[in-house]
């Protein structure tokens, strides 16, 4: 009996642990850090000298028991715009949130919330790019069908405010940066989590955009 309560509690000590490693933010860099890891890995993407880190079978068998992400992308669901592909990381490395046009929802907010809370990630990137279709149909107007309604009324105050620039030649790429402003602004004031964060100095947001002919990021 005795043997048996003291598997049981061995049991539930090492349960205990792998539940602090999925959560403990071992990742251990800090934001400038982040985007360094970040804008080197876009550069050997760019040179065509990507290394595919963190990809064999090793890496799986170390985030078997947690994860320790360095970075939040949030990013767009364009297929032409995969993360891990374009800042040539492996698994494990970052923490993405893709939606159409980076619409950002409850659902949305609370997935990066949790990557800032129980994984202490300690850099946001808002990561919009060239020839972004759910800006071009809220550009383009009239009425959307289904649930496309929602992304259209999500982005129209980025697509109004770049229509009051007067520059129609370049309304898209306007309202693709503003669009990305406006969700980097919205989330930096994001009570409790995030702006917390921020204050404590634990969290960075930035903006940016991928360039599709060249494959950089530009950083905002």
């Amino acid at each position: 009996m005795k043997i048996c309560m003291l598997l049981a509690i061995a049991l539930m000590l090492s349960c205990l642990v792998i539940t602090g490693m999925a959560t403990d933010g071992k990742s251990g860099i800090t934001a400038e850090q982040a985007m360094q890891k970040l804008v080197e890995g876009n550069a050997r993407f760019v040179s065509n000298q990507v290394t595919h880190p963190n990809q064999a079978a090793e890496r799986r068998a170390e985030v078997v028991s947690g994860q320790y992400p360095f970075a939040v992308i949030v990013g767009c669901s364009d297929s032409r715009v995969p993360p891990e592909v374009l800042f040539d990381q492996g698994i494990g490395d970052l923490f993405v949130v893709r939606t159409a046009g980076q619409v950002m929802d409850n659902v949305t907010i609370g997935s990066i919330e949790y990557a800032v809370e129980h994984l202490n990630v300690p850099l946001i990137v808002v990561l919009g790019h060239d020839a972004c279709g759910a800006v071009k149909a809220t550009i383009e107007g009239g009425t959307a069908p289904g649930h496309l309604g929602s992304l259209v009324e999500f982005i129209k105050p980025a697509v109004d405010e770049a229509k009051a620039s007067g520059n129609e030649s370049q309304l898209l790429n306007s309202s693709i940066d503003i669009n990305v402003r406006n969700i980097v602004d919205d989330l930096s004031a994001t009570k409790p989590i995030l702006s917390s964060k921020i204050k404590e100095g634990k969290l960075k947001i930035v903006g940016a955009r991928y360039l599709l002919n060249s494959g950089a990021v530009k950083f905002y």
